[in-house]
């Protein structure tokens, strides 16, 4: 099983180890042929998103690289096309949604931006999961995520939904396509302590091979 994780090798080491635990093969690269070859497409963390790609002037965003940008969302047209299974992850969640029509809120208000915002480590905090969503099957109710971002999701791309909040502020923690094989997390389940949180975050990864799996 080959999973392609759409970046640079020096920026996602731990995307490469993550897919490495369920013995799948990954594949960084920055060449969308490389992602029709594989099975399925992991986004990976990084920095924001070109504003022009939702619309909007820049009102925040920083740590820009509008190349990547390109790419990525190219990788996610490709998936869609294929109904390839994806998986998002923090930024990668938010190429799902803006290259579904979706928008992002470029800088969370104080309040929240402490509660998320990478600060030398990852944010703990608390988040609820929609009943029967594909969270709440793998961790019940509630839950402990990390979080590294000052971003999140605005105006909801097409075919998604929430199946998880922070119920401090109400940011979107997570999302699924109605109809095809895609999953966004704003945490990092890759990297998830579960000394602090109390989970692991390779059930995500296990949930994300079988969709896989499922797809043939």
């Amino acid at each position: 099983m080959k999973i392609a994780i759409v970046g640079t090798e020096a920026d996602t080491l731990n995307y490469v180890r993550y897919v490495q635990s369920i013995s799948a093969i990954p594949v960084v690269t920055l060449n969308t042929a490389d992602v029709s070859a594989c099975d399925a497409l992991l986004l990976p963390g990084g920095g924001d998103i070109t504003p022009a790609f939702f619309g909007e002037q820049n009102r925040g965003s920083r740590n820009i690289d509008t190349k990547l940008d390109v790419v990525q969302l190219h990788a996610l047209d490709l998936a869609l096309d294929r109904h390839m299974p994806v998986l998002g992850i923090c930024k990668g969640m938010q190429i799902i949604n803006v290259g579904l029509g979706g928008s992002v809120l470029q800088d969370l208000p104080p309040d929240a931006a402490r509660r998320h915002q990478y600060d030398g480590e990852d944010q703990y905090h608390s988040a609820v999961n929609a009943t029967n969503s594909w969270l709440y099957n793998l961790y019940g109710r509630e839950m402990t995520v990390n979080s590294a971002h000052h971003q999140a999701l605005g105006r909801l791309g097409k075919g998604l939904t929430v199946v998880q909040h922070c119920p401090q502020d109400n940011c979107v923690e997570a999302i699924v396509h109605k109809d095809l094989p895609i999953l966004g997390v704003q945490w990092h389940p890759e990297r998830l302590d579960e000394r602090r949180s109390g989970v692991k975050g390779e059930k995500v990864l296990a949930h994300f091979v079988s969709l896989i799996s499922a797809s043939g």
